[in-house]
């Protein structure tokens, strides 16, 4: 969790507030989709996060690709914007969130898999017909929407 998140967590404490983030859908030669079994929920989710003071949709992507999956990507398609009252989440914590998701295709990409950030169990791609069990409902709406 970024500084900015934790600086407004302490000021409202659990309650619902909207974050602007970037989710990233890298995939492989296979046509296999990246996902990340999350620590917190322990779920299977895409790659991406909460945007920092400062910082453009885009460069919250890169950013967010490097440390959740060490990989970098030439460059990033622009696939869609998603908001609203079905983008609601509440954390095993308690924290509640309304989520504005920008949603890019990462082109090229780069590097070896690598969980750097602790948010991550694992890192795995999967193939559209057999998605994991346990996927994130933000996911779900976004994998749905684009690619079946």
């Amino acid at each position: 969790m970024g500084e900015y998140i934790k600086d407004i967590r302490e000021l409202i404490g659990s309650r619902p507030f909207i974050i602007v983030g970037s989710t990233i859908i890298v995939m492989n030669n296979k046509k296999e989709i990246l996902f990340q079994h999350r620590s917190d929920t322990k779920e299977w989710g895409l790659p991406g996060g909460a945007m920092e003071i400062g910082e453009s949709l885009e460069e919250t992507a890169e950013r967010e690709l490097f440390e959740e999956t060490g990989l970098q990507a030439k460059s990033l398609k622009f696939i869609d914007i998603l908001s609203g009252k079905n983008l609601y989440f509440k954390f095993p914590n308690g924290d509640e969130v309304y989520n504005v998701i920008c949603v890019f295709l990462a082109q090229d990409s780069s590097g070896e898999l690598a969980m750097n950030d602790g948010e991550s169990l694992d890192l795995k791609y999967f193939s559209i017909k057999e998605l994991p069990s346990r996927l994130d409902e933000r996911a779900k709406l976004i994998i749905e929407k684009h690619f079946i």
